[in-house]
Protein backbone atom coordinates (compact mmCIF):
# COMPACT_ATOMS: atom_id res chain seq x y z
CA UNK A 1 0.00 0.00 0.00
CA UNK A 2 3.13 2.20 0.71
CA UNK A 3 4.47 1.54 -2.46
CA UNK A 4 1.41 1.86 -4.36
CA UNK A 5 0.63 5.36 -2.60
CA UNK A 6 4.49 6.65 -3.23
CA UNK A 7 3.34 5.59 -6.74
CA UNK A 8 0.65 7.81 -6.61
CA UNK A 9 2.23 10.77 -5.77
CA UNK A 10 4.93 10.28 -8.11
CA UNK A 11 2.02 10.13 -11.34
CA UNK A 12 3.29 12.25 -14.02
CA UNK A 13 -0.05 13.30 -14.59
CA UNK A 14 -0.94 14.57 -10.92
CA UNK A 15 2.62 16.14 -11.16
CA UNK A 16 2.44 18.01 -13.85
CA UNK A 17 0.65 21.64 -13.59
CA UNK A 18 -1.53 22.49 -16.10
CA UNK A 19 -0.87 24.72 -18.88
CA UNK A 20 0.57 27.40 -18.70
CA UNK A 21 3.15 26.42 -16.05
CA UNK A 22 6.11 28.83 -16.77
CA UNK A 23 6.11 32.31 -18.99
CA UNK A 24 5.41 32.22 -22.92
CA UNK A 25 7.78 33.51 -25.09
CA UNK A 26 6.30 35.57 -28.59
CA UNK A 27 9.18 36.07 -31.08
CA UNK A 28 8.90 39.01 -33.15
CA UNK A 29 10.56 39.43 -36.47
CA UNK A 30 11.43 42.53 -36.81
CA UNK A 31 13.84 44.77 -34.36
CA UNK A 32 12.03 47.24 -31.40
CA UNK A 33 10.53 50.11 -31.59
CA UNK A 34 8.16 49.17 -34.96
CA UNK A 35 4.85 48.34 -35.71
CA UNK A 36 4.94 44.41 -35.21
CA UNK A 37 7.00 45.16 -31.74
CA UNK A 38 4.37 47.62 -30.59
CA UNK A 39 1.29 45.14 -31.14
CA UNK A 40 3.51 42.33 -29.55
CA UNK A 41 3.82 44.04 -26.18
CA UNK A 42 0.39 45.86 -25.90
CA UNK A 43 -1.00 42.62 -26.36
CA UNK A 44 1.83 40.74 -24.44
CA UNK A 45 1.01 42.56 -20.97
CA UNK A 46 -2.59 41.68 -21.55
CA UNK A 47 -2.43 38.29 -22.70
CA UNK A 48 0.16 37.60 -19.55
CA UNK A 49 -2.75 38.75 -16.84
CA UNK A 50 -5.36 36.54 -18.75
CA UNK A 51 -2.90 33.14 -18.75
CA UNK A 52 -1.65 34.00 -15.51
CA UNK A 53 1.81 33.73 -16.57
CA UNK A 54 4.33 36.31 -18.10
CA UNK A 55 4.85 36.73 -21.90
CA UNK A 56 7.84 37.56 -23.06
CA UNK A 57 8.72 39.75 -26.15
CA UNK A 58 11.94 38.26 -28.05
CA UNK A 59 12.85 40.35 -31.27
CA UNK A 60 14.60 37.91 -33.54
CA UNK A 61 15.16 40.64 -36.87
CA UNK A 62 16.59 39.37 -39.92
CA UNK A 63 15.98 37.91 -43.57
CA UNK A 64 12.80 39.90 -43.91
CA UNK A 65 11.49 38.18 -40.90
CA UNK A 66 12.09 34.86 -42.10
CA UNK A 67 14.87 34.27 -39.25
CA UNK A 68 12.18 35.25 -35.98
CA UNK A 69 9.51 32.57 -38.44
CA UNK A 70 12.23 29.88 -38.37
CA UNK A 71 13.24 30.57 -34.92
CA UNK A 72 9.89 30.09 -33.17
CA UNK A 73 8.26 27.54 -35.76
CA UNK A 74 10.91 24.91 -35.66
CA UNK A 75 10.34 25.25 -31.56
CA UNK A 76 8.86 22.68 -29.65
CA UNK A 77 5.19 22.65 -29.80
CA UNK A 78 4.12 22.83 -26.50
CA UNK A 79 2.49 26.47 -26.77
CA UNK A 80 5.42 27.88 -25.08
CA UNK A 81 7.06 29.92 -28.22
CA UNK A 82 4.62 31.76 -30.40
CA UNK A 83 5.62 33.94 -33.46
CA UNK A 84 4.30 37.28 -33.94
CA UNK A 85 2.93 36.76 -37.77
CA UNK A 86 2.97 40.48 -39.53
CA UNK A 87 1.27 40.70 -43.38
CA UNK A 88 4.70 40.30 -44.76
CA UNK A 89 4.75 36.65 -43.54
CA UNK A 90 2.09 35.62 -46.21
CA UNK A 91 4.27 37.53 -48.90
CA UNK A 92 7.98 35.82 -47.87
CA UNK A 93 6.76 32.45 -49.26
CA UNK A 94 6.76 33.98 -52.83
CA UNK A 95 9.83 35.53 -52.83
CA UNK A 96 12.33 33.45 -50.37
CA UNK A 97 13.39 29.87 -49.93
CA UNK A 98 11.89 28.82 -46.64
CA UNK A 99 12.68 25.73 -44.40
CA UNK A 100 9.19 25.24 -43.21
CA UNK A 101 5.95 25.34 -44.87
CA UNK A 102 4.09 28.58 -43.75
CA UNK A 103 0.57 26.77 -43.84
CA UNK A 104 1.34 23.09 -43.22
CA UNK A 105 3.89 23.88 -40.31
CA UNK A 106 1.73 25.86 -38.20
CA UNK A 107 -1.01 25.90 -35.72
CA UNK A 108 -2.99 29.02 -36.51
CA UNK A 109 -4.29 30.86 -33.15
CA UNK A 110 -5.48 34.03 -33.61
CA UNK A 111 -5.74 36.85 -35.39
CA UNK A 112 -5.03 40.37 -33.43
CA UNK A 113 -5.37 43.34 -35.01
CA UNK A 114 -6.34 44.67 -38.30
CA UNK A 115 -5.93 48.09 -40.53
CA UNK A 116 -5.12 50.07 -43.31
CA UNK A 117 -2.12 51.27 -45.36
CA UNK A 118 -2.92 55.45 -46.47
CA UNK A 119 -1.93 56.10 -49.87
CA UNK A 120 -0.05 59.62 -49.84
CA UNK A 121 1.14 61.50 -52.17
CA UNK A 122 3.70 64.86 -52.47
CA UNK A 123 1.82 67.63 -52.01
CA UNK A 124 3.16 69.16 -55.29
CA UNK A 125 1.59 66.17 -57.39
CA UNK A 126 -1.27 67.36 -59.37
CA UNK A 127 -3.84 64.50 -58.11
CA UNK A 128 -6.43 65.58 -55.95
CA UNK A 129 -7.73 61.84 -55.85
CA UNK A 130 -6.87 58.40 -56.40
CA UNK A 131 -8.08 58.78 -60.21
CA UNK A 132 -6.38 61.89 -60.65
CA UNK A 133 -3.00 60.04 -59.58
CA UNK A 134 -4.20 56.40 -62.09
CA UNK A 135 -4.87 58.91 -64.63
CA UNK A 136 -1.26 60.47 -64.18
CA UNK A 137 0.65 57.48 -64.21
CA UNK A 138 -1.42 55.77 -67.40
CA UNK A 139 -0.66 59.24 -69.18
CA UNK A 140 2.53 59.32 -68.56
CA UNK A 141 4.12 55.69 -67.32
CA UNK A 142 7.10 55.71 -64.64
CA UNK A 143 7.28 59.46 -64.46
CA UNK A 144 5.71 59.26 -60.97
CA UNK A 145 7.79 57.24 -58.31
CA UNK A 146 6.92 55.18 -55.48
CA UNK A 147 9.01 54.68 -52.20
CA UNK A 148 8.95 51.43 -50.04
CA UNK A 149 10.91 50.13 -47.36
CA UNK A 150 12.49 47.94 -49.33
CA UNK A 151 11.73 45.21 -52.46
CA UNK A 152 9.43 42.52 -50.63
CA UNK A 153 7.96 44.70 -48.18
CA UNK A 154 4.61 44.17 -47.50
CA UNK A 155 4.26 48.04 -49.05
CA UNK A 156 6.46 47.13 -52.02
CA UNK A 157 3.71 44.52 -52.77
CA UNK A 158 0.57 46.44 -51.75
CA UNK A 159 1.47 48.69 -54.33
CA UNK A 160 2.54 46.51 -57.00
CA UNK A 161 -0.96 45.19 -56.29
CA UNK A 162 -2.58 48.68 -57.24
CA UNK A 163 -1.12 48.95 -60.17
CA UNK A 164 -1.65 45.50 -61.54
CA UNK A 165 -5.34 45.97 -60.55
CA UNK A 166 -5.45 49.53 -62.30
CA UNK A 167 -3.00 49.32 -64.67
CA UNK A 168 -0.85 52.29 -63.86
CA UNK A 169 3.05 52.35 -64.15
CA UNK A 170 4.98 53.66 -61.61
CA UNK A 171 8.86 53.31 -60.93
CA UNK A 172 10.13 51.91 -57.45
CA UNK A 173 12.42 53.39 -55.54
CA UNK A 174 13.12 50.79 -52.62
CA UNK A 175 14.87 52.33 -49.08
CA UNK A 176 16.33 50.51 -46.00
CA UNK A 177 13.02 51.01 -43.85
CA UNK A 178 9.96 53.34 -43.79
CA UNK A 179 11.70 56.63 -42.07
CA UNK A 180 13.92 57.50 -45.36
CA UNK A 181 10.94 56.08 -47.62
CA UNK A 182 8.68 58.98 -46.05
CA UNK A 183 11.28 61.28 -46.26
CA UNK A 184 12.12 61.23 -49.42
CA UNK A 185 8.71 61.38 -50.56
CA UNK A 186 7.55 64.32 -48.30
CA UNK A 187 11.03 66.18 -50.15
CA UNK A 188 9.83 65.18 -53.88
CA UNK A 189 12.35 63.07 -54.65
CA UNK A 190 9.81 59.96 -54.58
CA UNK A 191 6.17 60.97 -55.39
CA UNK A 192 3.82 58.03 -53.52
CA UNK A 193 3.85 55.97 -50.90
CA UNK A 194 1.45 53.31 -49.33
CA UNK A 195 2.32 53.88 -45.61
CA UNK A 196 1.28 52.07 -42.64
CA UNK A 197 -0.92 54.85 -40.46
CA UNK A 198 1.33 54.74 -37.33
CA UNK A 199 4.04 56.58 -39.34
CA UNK A 200 2.01 58.26 -42.19
CA UNK A 201 -0.47 59.99 -40.44
CA UNK A 202 1.30 62.19 -38.80
CA UNK A 203 2.52 63.94 -41.74
CA UNK A 204 -1.19 63.77 -43.38
CA UNK A 205 -2.17 65.96 -40.81
CA UNK A 206 0.64 68.03 -40.99
CA UNK A 207 -0.37 68.46 -44.77
CA UNK A 208 3.49 67.56 -45.82
CA UNK A 209 1.83 63.98 -47.33
CA UNK A 210 -2.06 64.01 -48.82
CA UNK A 211 -3.68 60.97 -48.22
CA UNK A 212 -5.27 60.19 -51.46
CA UNK A 213 -7.39 57.19 -49.54
CA UNK A 214 -6.94 54.18 -47.06
CA UNK A 215 -6.84 50.62 -48.52
CA UNK A 216 -9.69 48.75 -46.53
CA UNK A 217 -13.37 48.60 -46.72
CA UNK A 218 -13.29 51.11 -43.96
CA UNK A 219 -12.37 54.72 -43.32
CA UNK A 220 -9.78 55.37 -40.90
CA UNK A 221 -11.51 57.36 -37.90
CA UNK A 222 -8.32 59.80 -37.59
CA UNK A 223 -9.09 60.45 -41.31
CA UNK A 224 -13.01 60.96 -41.70
CA UNK A 225 -12.67 62.69 -44.70
CA UNK A 226 -9.96 60.39 -46.39
CA UNK A 227 -12.41 57.84 -48.67
CA UNK A 228 -11.34 54.38 -48.85
CA UNK A 229 -10.36 52.65 -52.50
CA UNK A 230 -13.51 51.50 -53.46
CA UNK A 231 -15.40 54.79 -52.47
CA UNK A 232 -12.42 56.32 -54.67
CA UNK A 233 -13.17 54.27 -57.39
CA UNK A 234 -11.08 51.29 -56.92
CA UNK A 235 -13.65 48.90 -55.48
CA UNK A 236 -11.45 45.35 -56.87
CA UNK A 237 -8.44 46.80 -54.54
CA UNK A 238 -8.23 46.26 -50.73
CA UNK A 239 -5.02 45.52 -48.61
CA UNK A 240 -5.16 45.26 -45.03
CA UNK A 241 -2.41 45.00 -42.60
CA UNK A 242 -2.66 42.52 -40.02
CA UNK A 243 -1.22 40.88 -36.89
CA UNK A 244 -2.13 37.67 -35.49
CA UNK A 245 -0.13 34.66 -33.80
CA UNK A 246 0.72 31.59 -34.26
CA UNK A 247 2.67 28.38 -33.52
CA UNK A 248 4.88 25.31 -34.18
CA UNK A 249 2.84 22.58 -35.97
CA UNK A 250 1.54 20.01 -33.84
CA UNK A 251 0.10 22.44 -30.44
CA UNK A 252 -2.09 20.63 -28.66
CA UNK A 253 -5.79 21.60 -29.38
CA UNK A 254 -6.50 22.32 -24.98
CA UNK A 255 -3.83 24.42 -25.14
CA UNK A 256 -4.57 26.28 -28.58
CA UNK A 257 -8.37 26.81 -26.98
CA UNK A 258 -6.87 28.30 -24.48
CA UNK A 259 -4.64 30.72 -25.82
CA UNK A 260 -7.66 31.79 -28.72
CA UNK A 261 -9.78 32.42 -25.96
CA UNK A 262 -7.38 34.64 -23.72
CA UNK A 263 -6.32 36.44 -26.45
CA UNK A 264 -9.88 37.32 -27.70
CA UNK A 265 -10.64 38.59 -24.50
CA UNK A 266 -7.16 40.52 -23.82
CA UNK A 267 -8.00 42.24 -27.61
CA UNK A 268 -11.09 43.49 -26.81
CA UNK A 269 -11.81 46.57 -24.51
CA UNK A 270 -11.54 50.34 -24.41
CA UNK A 271 -7.74 50.23 -23.14
CA UNK A 272 -6.62 47.92 -25.96
CA UNK A 273 -8.84 49.70 -28.29
CA UNK A 274 -7.13 52.81 -27.47
CA UNK A 275 -4.18 51.67 -27.38
CA UNK A 276 -4.10 49.59 -30.79
CA UNK A 277 -6.23 53.01 -32.48
CA UNK A 278 -2.55 55.11 -31.65
CA UNK A 279 -1.30 52.21 -34.55
CA UNK A 280 -4.21 52.91 -36.90
CA UNK A 281 -5.24 49.25 -35.71
CA UNK A 282 -8.67 47.87 -34.82
CA UNK A 283 -8.78 44.57 -32.91
CA UNK A 284 -9.69 41.40 -34.81
CA UNK A 285 -9.70 37.79 -33.26
CA UNK A 286 -12.21 35.07 -34.13
CA UNK A 287 -11.21 31.83 -34.12
CA UNK A 288 -8.20 29.32 -35.29
CA UNK A 289 -9.66 28.24 -38.42
CA UNK A 290 -10.62 31.59 -39.21
CA UNK A 291 -7.26 33.05 -39.35
CA UNK A 292 -5.40 29.73 -40.84
CA UNK A 293 -7.96 30.77 -44.12
CA UNK A 294 -6.81 34.41 -43.76
CA UNK A 295 -3.13 33.25 -44.05
CA UNK A 296 -3.88 30.36 -46.96
CA UNK A 297 -5.71 33.47 -49.13
CA UNK A 298 -2.71 36.09 -48.56
CA UNK A 299 -0.19 33.80 -49.13
CA UNK A 300 -2.05 32.35 -52.40
CA UNK A 301 -3.11 36.01 -53.24
CA UNK A 302 0.81 37.37 -53.15
CA UNK A 303 2.40 34.16 -54.79
CA UNK A 304 -0.05 35.09 -57.75
CA UNK A 305 1.23 38.90 -57.90
CA UNK A 306 4.86 38.18 -57.55
CA UNK A 307 4.98 35.75 -60.09
CA UNK A 308 2.91 37.96 -62.62
CA UNK A 309 5.03 40.76 -61.86
CA UNK A 310 7.98 38.88 -61.34
CA UNK A 311 9.15 40.53 -58.42
CA UNK A 312 12.43 39.22 -56.95
CA UNK A 313 14.65 39.88 -53.84
CA UNK A 314 18.02 40.75 -54.87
Amino acid sequence: MATAAVGAFFDPAWAEAPYPNRPIKLVVAFAPGGGSDFIARLVAVRLGEKLGQPVIVENRPGAGGNLGATTALKSPADGYTLFLAAASYTVNPALYKLTFDPIKDITPIAQLARGPFIIAVNPEVPAKNLKDLVALAKKEPNKLSYASAGTGSIVHIATEYFLDVTGAQMMHVPYKGTAPALTDTISGQTQVVFGTVASTLPFAKADKLRALAVTTPNRLAALPDVPTTAEAGFPNYSVTNWHGIIGPKGIPQDIVAKLNKAINESIHGAEMTKGMSSDGLTPAGGTPAEFGKLLADETARWQALVTKRDIKVE
